[in-house]
């Protein structure tokens, strides 16, 4: 049987089970749709607060749009309140979500010193009550949970996470498998993503050290887990996912070329200009400039110049001479 296949969230149904991650700062509607175009199944929203949503709609609106080619997407919520992330919830249901999705495994400081976050694996009857009160006021849209496998490695207790969430509705749970305590650094233990894929009722998605199509293919074959989260491992690099599709249904893959690598980071550019402005898409595009063109020969002689280009001529100017 093959490790690419579909995958049943509650009543959502989806055709394959390669995901984009939420990442904050990346995963904007630009770059969603660029991932659907190469091949991902399903995407996911940057992390957004459910305070801020509550007291200032209009600021985090720009985080809710859906992509023209994003016939279905999560929107991924963080909060601390179940009574605020219930009314935040009612209030991106405008947005048509597949999914809802509920983020207790953010480490940054900022969200986890106000309870949300990381911090809620720390509580799991707090995430428990969140779970209980999203679901009850999106129903019947799915909820999903993204959890992390505990606070630090004195305190691993992603199970008893995972099963409070399932018990108070979620229908999929995620797991990065480091700790809070780890961020990003180390490796992920994907043995608790086998453990949970092997327990739970609902399906079981897995995060953590995945960029490459064979990535991929071990943890799918080695944790049973029923998807993936292509996170870091997306970034300039959507091709990731029309890769991983191929080495999983065919045995081979071929990688993007280094002129289409350039292309899509162009046009990523030109479509974030069009969603910000110039200016602003310049600054932003800037580090993820320099990931599309990371493996490309010679690329590191030219990031000096490129995290100072202020506007898409400049980007023009700095590449015309680059050779592949």
């Amino acid at each position: 049987m093959s490790l690419y296949k579909p995958i049943q969230i509650g009543s959502l149904s989806l055709s394959g089970n390669l995901f984009l991650a939420p990442v904050a700062g990346y995963t904007d509607r630009v770059f969603r749709s660029l991932c659907l175009e190469k091949g991902a199944n399903f995407t996911f929203t940057e992390l957004i607060s459910s305070e801020a949503l509550i007291r200032a709609p209009w600021r985090t609106e720009v985080l809710l749009r859906r992509a023209e080619n994003e016939k279905q997407y999560a929107i991924q919520l963080f909060g601390a309140s179940p009574e605020v992330m219930a009314a935040a919830a009612k209030i991106v249901l405008s947005y048509k979500p597949a999914l809802i999705d509920i983020n207790a495994g953010c480490p940054v400081p900022k969200v986890t010193k106000t309870g949300a976050g990381a911090a809620l694996t720390g509580n799991p009857a707090q995430l428990a009550r969140i779970v209980s009160a999203v679901v009850k006021a999106v129903t019947p849209i799915p909820v999903s949970v993204k959890i992390r496998s505990g606070w630090d490695a004195h305190s691993i207790n992603y199970n008893e996470c995972a099963d409070a969430a399932v018990e108070a509705g979620a229908a999929m749970v995620s797991l990065h498998p480091r700790t809070r305590a780890q961020a990003y650094e180390g490796k992920s233990d994907w043995r608790h993503i086998a453990d949970l894929a092997a327990r739970l009722p609902v399906p079981v998605s897995g995060s953590g050290d995945l960029y490459t199509p064979q990535d991929a293919a071990r943890m799918l074959k080695e944790t049973g887990c029923a998807a993936v989260m292509f996170a870091r491992g997306a970034m300039g690099n959507p091709f990731v996912f029309e890769e991983t599709r191929s080495l999983l249904l065919t045995g081979a893959h071929e990688s993007a070329p280094y002129t289409e690598r350039l292309r899509t980071a162009f046009r990523h550019l030109e479509l974030l200009s069009q969603e910000l402005g110039e200016k602003k898409a310049c600054l932003e595009m800037r580090k993820v400039f320099c990931a599309y063109l990371k493996a490309c020969p010679g690329a590191a002689a030219l990031r000096n110049s490129l995290v100072r280009a202020a506007n898409i001529a400049e980007y023009r100017l700095i590449l015309k001479d680059f050779s592949f």
